[in-house]
């Protein structure tokens, strides 16, 4: 059988809730991931060290019988310089979400105002702390990310050596921008490399495919794919993945979010084989994360096998991408 090998996987976008929903979803991403960059946008979301550090013991926790390193990352306020020179050592970055744009982000940023944001931004940029950012508005559904790219060419400009990533990216106009501005760089998911409109409401509702940023045309979707199966260096993988309840996600308010951290890597490998681009999964999905955040995980090693796998109906509970399909790779076996 044909395999392919993975050193250190990062999935550098990930969402574990907290509680039960934690204990139930952490295990599945630390199985086959050395560390993932974690979300904070909980209830209350996480904007103290007190909260970066408890969440982060909340983690480990749920995970004891694997080695994973959850990168922590603080909700975006307008912190000073002091509390961020204390907060360096505890969290890789801090996320950006405009206010109200995705799940539970009700107290994100509600005004670009560059002079409201200097203090923080020059702090950050000083300490060499990234700012991770959800570039959606609040206009059109699928055209919110391409209206950001000004405030993305905005933030780029007035903090030049603030390192800032494009979360999740969904179209050919962030793509555009990766080249445009040294210090812009992105995650790219496997929703995403996968996935158009088509797939979400194009017939039936699709709810377990319903996402945000959502998924766009199928020119959206070459694009994306031509920087990550040639490994741009400045993209990484990122999942994204986002666990909801059924209850959730099969109801008339469907909660956004795709839930993709078990068969993720499977899912990429099946990507990357199939454009013949499989020597480059493994930059796509550690190395330029690696050198994009100046991280250093331990060594993990993932062993896939190309052979038929069916994609559980839950994980735990949860339902998730392609559940019950039939995919073409599986992991084999991970040391």
């Amino acid at each position: 059988m044909k395999t392919h090998t993975l050193l250190m996987p990062l999935d550098m976008h990930l969402h574990l809730r907290d509680g039960v929903m934690l204990e139930n979803v952490a295990p599945l991403s630390a199985y086959s991931f050395s560390g993932a960059l974690i979300m904070p946008n909980l209830v209350p979301p996480v904007t103290t060290l007190e909260d970066v550090k408890a969440y982060k013991e909340r983690i480990i926790a749920a995970v004891p019988n694997d080695y994973f390193e959850p990168y922590m990352t603080l909700f975006y306020k307008n912190y000073g310089k002091k509390f961020l020179a204390d907060a360096k050592e505890h969290i890789t970055a801090i996320k950006l979400y405009p206010a109200g744009i995705t799940t539970n982000s009700e107290g994100g940023v509600s005004s670009f105002d560059i002079e409201e944001m200097r203090e923080t931004l020059e702090a950050m940029s000083i300490l060499g702390i990234p700012l991770c950012v959800h570039g959606e508005t609040d206009g059109f559904v699928m055209d919110r990310e391409a209206e950001f790219m000004s405030i993305y060419e905005l933030l780029a400009i007035n903090f030049p050596d603030l390192k800032i990533i494009m979360e999740h990216i969904t179209t050919k106009e962030a793509v555009a921008m990766l080249d445009k501005h040294k210090n812009l760089y992105a995650t790219i998911t496997v929703h995403h490399l996968l996935l158009t409109l088509d797939d979400v409401v194009g017939g039936m509702m699709m709810p377990h495919n319903f996402c945000k940023p959502i998924a766009k045309r199928p020119e959206d979707l070459d694009a994306l794919l031509s920087v990550a199966l040639e490994a741009h260096p400045k993209v990484m993988f990122g999942s994204d993945s986002a666990p909801h309840s059924k209850e959730k996600k099969e109801c008339s308010g469907c909660a956004a979010g795709v839930f993709s951290a078990p068969i993720a890597l499977q899912l990429l490998c099946e990507i990357f084989e199939q454009y013949d681009k499989l020597d480059n999964l493994q930059a796509f999905v550690s190395d330029n994360a690696q050198n994009i955040y100046g991280i250093c995980p331990e060594f993990k090693e993932v062993i896939l096998e190309k052979r038929p796998f069916v994609v559980p109906e839950t994980y735990n509970g949860v339902i998730p991408m392609y559940a019950s399909r039939v995919i073409n790779w599986a992991i084999e076996s991970i040391e």
